[in-house]
């Protein structure tokens, strides 16, 4: 799998990307290894270069000084997350999918998560300039559509009278995901006011 190619394939033309990924024979390890991993570790490495790049404070602009430790050890942890996140996503997708009519196949559930991550994390590069981190997060939007379309190619065989249902339930397991994330996070990185 050429990853610039999928990552344009999803990005431009979803419902053909989904149907020849539906066709694909892959492995949840090659999925992580070759694909998620390596697209994962764009926003963290952005926001990373984002936050040593703008290390003064500046007035107005919500943008905290990071000093380069506490900046690369919230990197290292937010890759991790990013990648717990995807893989608890598709465990969540293939354990609901017989509740949805649907095939329990880890491997496209697999899919189905990694793939529909695409968007964020190509916008992740948004994070080099910490106030245009926003659009990155507007990119889950159509990172919902791609998934979207997943499920309607259909990746684990839900019939199409089923598919908003599991597309909500899968967006609500998703953003509790990263709720979760988040806090932890935030309260391992929250500002210190002296």
């Amino acid at each position: 799998m050429d990853l610039v190619q999928r990552a344009q394939g999803i990005l431009l033309r979803p419902k053909e990307e989904w149907a020849k990924i539906k066709g694909e024979t892959t492995t949840v390890s090659e999925l992580f290894i070759s694909y998620a991993m390596i697209l994962a570790a764009v926003p963290p490495l952005a926001r990373f270069i984002g936050r040593l790049l703008y290390r003064s404070e500046i007035p107005f602009a919500r943008v905290p000084v990071w000093s380069v430790g506490r900046a690369l050890s919230n990197a290292v942890l937010s890759y991790m997350f990013s990648l717990a996140i995807v893989y608890l996503f598709a465990l969540i997708i293939d354990a609901l999918a017989p509740n949805f009519s649907s095939a329990q196949n880890m491997t496209n559930s697999m899919k189905l998560a990694v793939f529909s991550m695409t968007p964020v994390w190509v916008a992740g590069i948004f994070y080099i300039i910490p106030n245009l981190g926003d659009l990155a997060m507007l990119a889950g939007l159509y990172g919902l559509y791609v998934l979207y379309e997943g499920f309607q190619t259909p990746m684990i065989e839900t019939p199409r009278d089923k598919v908003l249902g599991f597309l909500v339930v899968s967006i609500i397991a998703a953003v509790a995901l990263f709720i979760v994330a988040g806090l932890i996070l935030g309260v391992l990185y929250v500002r210190r006011v002296a």
